[in-house]
């Protein structure tokens, strides 16, 4: 399997750390892709029309994207437990939990690709919608800290610890622990997983 990849992309990290979480690491050639939402891809486009990172290409040519299916995909190789828990509630939760660290995402994408614009072209009402987003979604996520410990690591897990590092590396400044003891306490071992250790986010 082929991966279109850059360290950059918290997606791409997130579909990394599942990879490693059920034991397919080593069967997937990363390839280093360019995206810019101003600029397509035009080879990328060619497997995947939006030009979007991460999009997987099976040996056969078939192409898979975007993050929420690759993920799947990867559960679906293995024996072991399932990061898609198969009965509900247990899946509704970690469903939910997927989405909020995915919604988390993409909200402070926008807000990134905002901060890179000149000063004077930039919309301060969208980032300041975009930044209440982000606190209130942690704020929500320290209500939920005891819960995310007790049950068992999921998919959803993986999105929120994915959604919480990428604040660590964009928008430190927010400082989230400082007020979320019990968040912190939560994220501190994910962060310390193999699979997270294994595909820290970087700039290249």
């Amino acid at each position: 399997m082929k991966l279109h990849w850059s360290p950059r992309s918290p997606f791409v990290r997130k579909v990394m750390i599942v990879a490693h979480e059920v034991g397919l690491a080593d069967r997937i050639e990363t390839l280093r892709t360019v995206v810019a939402p101003s600029e397509p891809n035009v080879e990328l486009m060619k497997e995947n029309p939006q030009s979007r990172l991460p999009t997987l290409r099976l040996a056969d040519g078939t192409a898979i994207y975007d993050s929420v299916v690759i993920c799947e995909y990867f559960d679906s190789l293995h024996a072991g437990p399932k990061l898609f828990p198969e009965k509900y509630p247990e899946r509704l939760v970690a469903l939910r939990r997927h989405a909020l660290g995915d919604g988390m995402l993409d909200t402070m994408l926008m807000w990134r690709g905002e901060v890179l614009r000149p000063p004077a072209q930039q919309s301060i009402k969208h980032m300041q919608a975009w930044k209440l987003k982000t606190n209130v979604s942690v704020d929500m996520l320290e209500n939920e800290a005891a819960a995310l410990e007790a049950s068992r690591y999921s998919i959803g897990h993986t999105a929120i610890g994915v959604a919480l590092s990428y604040i660590d590396f964009r928008f430190p400044e927010l400082a989230w622990r400082k007020a979320h003891p019990g968040l912190k306490r939560w994220h501190d071992p994910f962060a310390t997983r193999p699979a997270a250790r294994a595909n820290e986010a970087v700039d290249d």
